[in-house]
C-alpha cells in the first residue's frame, strides 16, 4: 500500500486523481442519516445555490461557505459564511459539497475532505465524488431517487419528471404519510 503524508493524518492510502473514468463509475444508491450532522457545502454560485435548494428539502441545518452568494441564498435557512474556502472549515463536517465554480478548488477540498475521511461531492465533477445526488421526487415520507450512476443527469431528470406527472394525474398511487 502506498501512503502519502496527509496534515491531518499521519497517513493516508494514495488515490489517483481521477481514479477512473466516468463510465466505470459505480454508485450505491442509499439513504444517509443526516439528522444532526454538519453538512458543509462550499461555494456560492448557481449551481450550489440548486445544491443548497435540493438539501433544503431534507434539512434545515447546514453552512454555506463562499466569498459572494448567488441569488436566492437569503431565502435558505442555512448558515452563510462569507469568506473564503481553508482546510478548517471541514473540522466536524459529514458531508461536503464542493461547488465553487474553479475545478482546481473544488479537487483542493476534495483532497482536504479525504484526509479527514469527510464524503464529499465535487459538483460536475462525478469521477470525483464519493456520493452524487439523484434526481428526487419526494411527496410526505416518499422519497423515489433517480440516478444515471452519473452518466446522463438529463436522462434522470426526465425520469423523475414522468413519475411526478404519473403520480399527479393519479396514473401512479403514492400513499404517503405526512
Amino acid at each position: 500500500m502506498n501512503l502519502l503524508p496527509c496534515r491531518f493524518h499521519t497517513a493516508i492510502k494514495k488515490t489517483n486523481y481521477p481514479p477512473v473514468t466516468r463510465e466505470e463509475l459505480n454508485f450505491l444508491p442509499v439513504s444517509v442519516n443526516i439528522t444532526d450532522k454538519k453538512i458543509l457545502i462550499i461555494g456560492g454560485g448557481k449551481v450550489a445555490c440548486h445544491k443548497a435548494a435540493v438539501l433544503n428539502r431534507f434539512t434545515g441545518k447546514a453552512t454555506v461557505i463562499s466569498p459572494e452568494f448567488h441569488e436566492g441564498f437569503e431565502s435558505l435557512p442555512f448558515e452563510l459564511v462569507k469568506k473564503e474556502y481553508a482546510c478548517e472549515d471541514l473540522d466536524g463536517a459529514f458531508l461536503v459539497y464542493a461547488c465553487t465554480e474553479n475545478g482546481q478548488l473544488n479537487a483542493q477540498i476534495k483532497k482536504d475532505a479525504e484526509c479527514r475521511g469527510i464524503l464529499t461531492s465535487v459538483c460536475d465533477d462525478p469521477v470525483l465524488c464519493d456520493f452524487i445526488s439523484p434526481a428526487i421526487y419526494k411527496s410526505g415520507n416518499v422519497t423515489v431517487a433517480v440516478s444515471s450512476n452519473a452518466r446522463d443527469v438529463s436522462q434522470s431528470i426526465n425520469i423523475r419528471n414522468r413519475i411526478e406527472v404519473l403520480v399527479k394525474n393519479k396514473k401512479l398511487i403514492i400513499e404517503t404519510k405526512e
